[in-house]
């Protein structure tokens, strides 16, 4: 859900910032602000988000209890996905993993003394080994993704074949090819910082890396050009590649102390670096983002060639972002944080932090009144984001006591049925808090008001992304060298589900003198991690002791399917005859030729849905009981809103109990996450004994079909008219559960296009929700 920053927005917003009177806002924090909060924490969390973002095969240095293996089939695997969704973009792991080597490059003891080095090295190699998968000669793989199903399905990423394939018939993601000077330029820069990272403790893939570098470089200077990545451009549009490549030439540079780099720098680049707006004045607005480097190159040219101008050049950045250079300064927040943009305010300020410590290291370590000025500038950016500001609250999950609750990201939240708007919510009835603590991420950050709107779909706020976070964790490696700090050797926490992941719900749907008939959902709710099971079954059990005392026996009783969700398809569902427990107990067993069409998926795939009937020859003249049926107890009879949750109904993963209480007591046992259906997780909450009152009902989110909007189980032309009488204020009130059953295109209101597209539904031309 992530915003290009558009060019022209750009030249929109500094010229804005030049005609406006200058504002003095820059203010250093109290000193002893510079070591209040525990940096080091910080690094070790920040690492963790990046594990969570990790696509493909996990490596095993992988320590997130609720991430399993996703996409492996995926045309290039590894790497990170974007932000919140699970698209992957070559351009922004090409940022993140550059921006992130400068931080160890430039301040290795940071990581070391919090002994975060071999798990940031970990990370660097995981994606640079991606960039050089990206590097197919002539060309290089910018995107793996559909975008289109990407941003409509809310899931997590271990599930996420499986619906794409449900929903598109495809078993593969796409995947985009190019030639981009931008991409290349960023990817050549990274690739060049692995050969500086790894060259002394791995030198053959260091000189793979540098060999890629230089391969890209090349091309990219060559090409001098946007690529025709159309696909991406809808996330992420490179408005220049001149900065790249300028940034990339300092980087072979000083990876390989070759002077023609820089030659190429002064003879080709520099002129043609981004202007101040109507001046042939060198840019010094903006901020160090994906789509310009420009700031950072301009750092590095001046540190790689001790020149005093660039130096000036680089310190007029600086002052736009402090006290403000010729006229022009950026806009700070009432609470004091400069502010240069409504997409990731707190990801651009705390990029300009890092190249604030890094130049204060590098260009003013002997102008006292300069170092000072731009280290309490970082430490005052750095520390709002960890509570110094005018909420109290901290922007990275899970550090401090309070933090944002609703960051926008599928795979953490838990969400098993693609309903997503309430996700972050922690009062009301409507509450559904994320599943996972997403520990370490960066939220977007505040408004220029300084307000922060903790709703889910609130993306310029709440959004998360691997480019929010490089700048921010760089930083955090120079404030721990500055500052100190420590590591937690028990993070991260092991979690145990939050809610019961597979179990059963029923209720009576039809009983008679002869037969009893049952409606019973599959449940798959599993979050640690999602995932399915393949040979999953559930047994009914029934008591025939009133049969023997009149005479007959088991073998005057039939078992019978009368309604599969999955009928004719490879979840088929089938019933044994009676099988015999113990004494005059019995059970029917209902077996799926494959369990994993109950997934958590979405409205229609989180439940598998069976009506079965247990009956004898009504000829007999015997009335079959089934009050004295174990799995009968608690289930009453009605529609879908009365059915409930039994243990008494139990349920087994290839011959495992993972669900209920049998009749003779055996009880499924929690087990721990682990990320195979070999290891199920099962039941959490409390259940009752046999005999004891009906069944403890989990708190779980209100159930509803899309385009059932007058919630009756069924989609027609009821439903369209329902919603056009409340649309015209004609006297329907639609209460929460209708309104979202009535947003089928899921924009988060119920409209007119929603009617049609319902009544499109009811006719054949629209053939599934969501829209």
């Amino acid at each position: 859900m992530k915003k290009p920053i558009a060019f022209v927005t750009s030249l929109v917003l500094c010229a804005a910032a030049a005609v406006a009177p200058m504002q003095n806002l820059f203010t250093a924090p109290v000193e002893a602000h510079a070591a209040s909060y525990n940096y080091g924490e910080a690094l070790q969390k920040s690492m963790f988000f990046y594990q969570a973002q990790q696509n493909g095969v996990l490596p095993e240095w992988n320590q997130i209890s609720w991430r399993a293996d996703c996409m492996t089939n995926d045309p290039t695997p590894g790497g990170w996905f974007d932000a919140g969704d699970h698209l992957k973009f070559t351009l922004t792991n090409a940022y993140a993993a550059m921006t992130l080597g400068w931080g160890l490059i430039q301040y290795p003891g940071g990581p070391e003394a919090v002994g975060q080095t071999e798990m940031y090295k970990n990370h660097l190699e995981y994606v640079l080994d991606y960039l050089v998968a990206c590097d197919l000669g002539d060309e290089i793989v910018y995107m793996v993704g559909e975008g289109g199903f990407d941003h409509k399905w809310w899931g997590a990423c271990e599930m996420y074949m499986d619906k794409f394939e449900l929903m598109t018939g495809e078993t593969v993601r796409p995947q985009y090819t190019c030639k981009d000077s931008c991409i290349q330029g960023q990817m050549a820069a990274a690739l060049a910082q692995g050969y500086m990272i790894f060259k002394d403790t791995n030198p053959t893939k260091a000189e793979n890396y540098l060999t890629h570098a230089k391969d890209l470089f090349e091309r990219a200077d060559a090409w001098r050009s946007i690529g025709d990545d159309s696909e991406e451009h809808a996330y992420y549009k490179p408005s220049s590649f001149y900065d790249d490549l300028f940034f990339a030439a300092n980087w072979l540079y000083m990876a390989t102390g070759e002077k023609s780099y820089l030659d190429l720098c002064e003879s080709d680049y520099i002129q043609n670096l981004g202007k101040e707006s109507q001046s042939d004045e060198l840019k010094f607005t903006w901020g160090y983002c994906w789509d310009d480097v420009q700031q950072g190159g301009t750092l590095l040219y001046a540190m790689n060639t001790g020149d005093a101008e660039w130096k000036k050049q680089f310190k007029k950045h600086l002052e736009y972002w402090t006290t403000g250079y010729g006229g022009k300064q950026i806009s700070y927040t009432p609470d004091g944080l400069p502010w240069l943009f409504q997409w990731g305010s707190l990801r651009h300020a705390t990029s300009t932090a890092f190249l604030a410590y890094v130049a204060v290291d590098e260009l003013f370590a002997d102008d006292a009144a300069d170092a000072k000025k731009y280290t309490e500038f970082a430490d005052n950016i750095m520390n709002y984001a960890f509570g110094d500001n005018g909420l109290n609250m901290s922007y990275v999950v899970g550090m401090g006591e309070s933090y944002p609750q609703a960051w926008h990201h599928r795979t953490s939240s838990g969400a098993w049925n693609d309903k997503w708007s309430n996700i972050g919510q922690t009062e009301g009835d409507d509450a559904k808090p994320h599943a996972h603590i997403l520990y370490g991420a960066l939220c977007g950050g505040p408004d220029q008001t300084g307000n922060y709107s903790d709703n889910i779909g609130d993306y310029q706020y709440t959004e998360v992304a691997i480019d929010y976070n490089a700048g921010y964790t760089s930083a955090l490696c120079a404030m721990i060298e500055k500052y100190g700090g420590s590591s937690d050797p028990d993070f991260p926490p092991t979690e145990t589900p939050k809610w019961t992941e597979f179990y059963m719900r029923a209720s009576i749907n039809q009983s008679a003198k002869s037969y009893t008939e049952i409606k019973a959902f599959a449940m798959n709710h599993s979050a640690w991690p999602a995932r399915q099971v393949k040979n999953l079954t559930y047994r009914y059990f029934f008591d025939i002791s009133e049969l023997e005392a009149a005479g007959a026996s088991i073998d005057d009783v039939t078992t019978k399917v009368n309604y599969d969700q999955h009928a004719g398809e490879k979840g088929e569902i089938s019933i044994s005859e009676p099988i015999h427990y113990e004494g005059s107990i019995y059970y029917a067993e209902l077996v799926f030729s494959d369990g994993t069409v109950v997934m958590p998926t979405g409205q229609s795939e989180h439940r598998s849905e069976c009506q079965f009937r247990i009956s004898i020859p009504d000829n007999l003249g015997i009335e079959w009981d089934a009050t004295n049926d174990y799995s009968f107890q608690g289930l009453t009879q009605g529609g879908e809103m009365d059915m409930a949750d039994t243990p008494y109904i139990t349920m087994y993963d290839n011959g495992t109990l993972i669900w209920g209480i049998e009749p003779d007591g055996t009880e499924a046992k929690p087990t721990e996450p682990g990320g195979s259906t070999d290891n199920p997780v099962t039941p959490t909450e409390p259940v009752t004994t046999p005999g004891t009152t009906e069944p403890t009902t989990p708190s779980v989110t209100p159930e509803f079909m899309y385009g059932d909007v007058d919630l009756n189980g069924e989609v027609d032309i009821r439903d369209v008219l329902t919603l056009n009488r409340n649309l015209l204020g004609a006297g329907v009130v639609l209460d929460e559960t209708a309104r979202l059953a009535a947003d089928v295109d899921v924009d988060g209101e119920p409209t007119a296009a929603d009617a049609m597209n319902i009544l499109k539904f009811t006719i054949g031309l629209v053939t599934a929700f969501p829209v």
